[in-house]
């Protein structure tokens, strides 16, 4: 896997989602010749959802790992088509299959978010992603996504 680190700004280029709803905050690795990407996020006790999502015991939602997840598939998937959020282009949730949690997320943990396309067909995307903590399982799924145009503002 090549060394490519992609900033927050960069990523922002790439992907429609901007805070609270930004979920990668660098690319570390791509090779898109393996059709790979690893990226991370760093989990803060700041996080907007701590505060209603058991405030005495904060852990990342799942929904927002399987997020994690399907943002650094979306940008696997930009790398290799060129098609960026800043040209119009989107990725939208098709489908998720095989969802597990291994273990909970808590402030102060840092994600590592690793995908690998398995198909694309057209504008459908299907790939498998996994998070992993200091090399322990997260969160797993294989999901979906269909690339749309959308008008650029």
């Amino acid at each position: 896997m090549t060394d490519q680190v992609v900033d927050v700004r960069h990523i922002m280029r790439m992907l429609p989602h901007r805070y609270p709803f930004l979920l990668v905050d660098r690319i570390t690795a791509y090779d898109a010749e393996a059709k790979t990407l690893e990226a991370i996020k760093n989990v803060t006790i700041n996080e907007p959802f701590f505060t209603g999502h058991f405030p005495n015991h904060p852990v990342m939602p799942g929904v927002l790992m399987l997020e994690a997840l399907a943002q650094a598939s979306g940008l696997l998937a930009i790398q290799l088509s060129g098609h960026t959020a800043e040209a119009g282009s989107i990725l939208y949730f098709a489908g998720i299959d095989r969802a597990r949690f291994k273990r909970p997320v808590v402030p102060g943990d840092q994600l590592l978010l690793k995908a690998s396309l398995i198909k694309n067909k057209r504008d459908i995307w299907k790939f498998s992603a996994v998070a992993e903590v200091d090399g322990e399982l997260a969160c797993a799924a294989e999901m979906m996504c269909a690339l749309r145009q959308t008008e650029v503002v």
